[in-house]
């Protein structure tokens, strides 16, 4: 594939120990010699695949610029299948600036964002939801999402939808073998048989969409919805949870009149944490149109948080109740006595024997100011996740356009499986498989269009 010799720094931005700029491309070898020269002398053009070697990068006045290690990666044994080196040198920002400018100037390109990933798919180096995967990984914040991407990287995921490719393939082909000899009504495929395929390619890819709640909670956190009365201690709690000042505290009631929402890791899972205005029955428009929204974040909640002032029960704690107990129904639901600080062990008995008792809900009593008991909330957090064990080859989708490929590609499949037992004439049946085997394509990238392609890869940092 001839394509311009394309760089970029592929590290994070700013100043640090070392940097890597990343170059790729036909060229890529011999425009890196033009400006390093190595302690040995040796060309690079000499020095064979998988080496690193060490010398100086000199601009055309023979300046020295930096000493730097380059790597050399042959073509196909590299991570886009090209003609690939990457100089790594001291991170000082002019030096990294001043090397890629040098390389610009004979004969490189600056890369586009996730060009290297995109390259490393038309060369076959992976899949393109292996290539999603890539970007999954560099944004995985805990120790599940990284797992879930990185069993995608490796292929769990190609592997899977390769399978279901290949069991519909020979499917439709016996299918569309007695298509070819229709007049004789010679019978290929024992239906009995296609219908318990189909069951099973049915019962495969809805444990895919299925997958998707889960996977989007583990990528994006999962959320948790802190609700409750003015002054409660939402805001408090939030701020320690997420160790800084996120959410204005103040002792004037309806302080909070919008949602606040930010992800905290708790041993390994990520908790999108949302913090909202205060319950209570107000003529304040703008504070009604912030409870109102508190509302649609329970609804959108896998978690609730119903946070209450133990110093201040009044007539609105059952208005609160009646507001927030129904809309929990399916979901984890936990109660937070805040300010325990300032009531007795007896009258926190109170609490426990007489609030509520007919509310299944994990209770948890804290102090959010003087930090007291919140860790038992965190482990209620973790339990209320539930979140089974990640195995090393388990499938989780994640991705939204996985996961409607996946959804059209069930609908094909039920359309089969129903046109097989109502023996429906056998061209319907194929185009039905092959419409399957298109949505399954989609996803890996064996059919696609440079407009999906472009949206993918403009998500990608520059250098990856």
């Amino acid at each position: 594939m001839n394509q311009s010799t394309i760089c970029a720094i592929s590290t994070a931005a700013g100043t640090g120990g070392i940097a890597v700029i990343r170059v790729s491309g036909d060229d890529a070898i011999i425009n890196a010699s033009k400006i390093f020269v190595a302690s040995d002398k040796k060309n690079l053009l000499d020095v064979k695949s998988n080496t690193i070697i060490f010398g100086k990068i000199k601009n055309s006045k023979n300046e020295i610029i930096d000493e730097t290690l380059v790597s050399i990666f042959r073509t196909p044994h590299s991570y886009t299948g090209e003609d690939t080196v990457e100089i790594s040198c001291h991170g000082s920002i002019y030096i990294q600036q001043e090397i890629q400018k040098l390389l610009l100037e004979n004969g490189c390109r600056l890369a586009r964002p996730g060009e290297f990933t995109q390259r490393a798919f038309l060369n076959g180096k992976m899949d393109l939801s292996q290539a999603e995967a890539v970007a999954d990984l560099i944004a995985s914040s805990s120790k599940v999402s990284h797992r879930v991407a990185m069993n995608q990287m490796r292929g769990s995921f190609s592997n899977e939808l390769q399978q279901l490719r290949s069991q519909l393939l020979n499917f439709v082909s016996l299918i569309e073998l007695e298509l070819d000899f229709g007049e004789e009504q010679v019978e290929f495929a024992d239906r009995t048989k296609l219908i318990l395929l189909a069951n099973d390619i049915k019962t495969i890819i809805a444990k895919l969409v299925n997958s998707f709640s889960l996977g989007n909670a583990i990528k994006n956190g999962i959320p948790v919805v802190i609700v409750g009365e003015t002054n409660a201690g939402k805001s408090t709690l939030l701020n320690h949870l997420l160790n800084e000042e996120k959410a204005l505290v103040s002792e004037i009631h309806g302080t909070t009149r919008d949602s606040i929402e930010d992800v905290i890791n708790i041993n390994g899972i990520s908790f999108r944490f949302i913090d909202t205005a205060g319950i209570r029955d107000t003529g304040d428009e703008i504070e009604s149109l912030g409870i109102k929204r508190t509302f649609q974040k329970i609804d959108q909640a896998s978690i609730v948080i119903w946070m209450i002032d133990t110093t201040h029960f009044n007539t609105e704690i059952e208005y609160i109740a009646d507001k927030i107990v129904p809309r929990t129904k399916d979901k984890q639901l936990i109660i937070v006595f805040n300010k325990i600080d300032k009531i007795s062990p007896e009258e926190q008995l109170i609490l426990e024997e007489e609030f509520l008792p007919h509310v299944p809900a994990e209770r948890i009593y804290l102090s959010a100011k003087y930090k007291q008991n919140t860790e038992k909330l965190e482990r209620a957090l973790l339990k209320a996740a539930n979140l089974p064990d990640m195995q090393a080859n388990d499938v989780v989708i994640t991705n939204l356009r996985h996961y409607e490929a996946l959804s059209k590609a069930l609908e094909s499949i039920n359309r089969v499986e129903e046109g097989l037992k109502e023996g429906i004439s056998g061209d319907f049946v194929a185009q039905d498989i092959r419409e399957c085997m298109h949505y399954l394509g989609e996803i890996t990238g064996e059919i696609s269009t440079d407009e999906v392609l472009g949206n993918i890869f403009k998500n990608f940092c520059i250098g990856k």
